[in-house]
């Protein structure tokens, strides 16, 4: 399908945005499992329960968690970012 506007004609589904889409999905992906990579071994190292520790209130584990769900939400800001380029 083509679209028009003006004196630019683009194509609705151009290659180069399938590819950056492609990108986009493959960098989330590849982010989150960074991101359980990164609590499964800041599990083992740490040598207690988080789950059992964030239900007694642990403050500090809850930043811990808190952050890596902050380093989800970075990773995928800008691979969205990078693949819009």
């Amino acid at each position: 399908m083509q679209l028009s506007r003006g004196f630019m004609e683009f194509d609705l589904f151009d290659v180069i945005m399938i590819k950056n889409f492609i990108y986009s999905i493959f960098g989330i992906v590849v982010g989150i499992l960074a991101s359980i990579g990164t609590y499964k071994l800041f599990k083992q190292i740490t040598h207690f329960d988080i789950p059992s520790e964030l239900e007694k209130g642990n403050l500090a584990v809850g930043m811990v968690v808190g952050g890596i769900f902050i380093m989800i939400g970075l990773i995928v800001g800008l691979i969205i970012g990078m693949s819009l380029n």
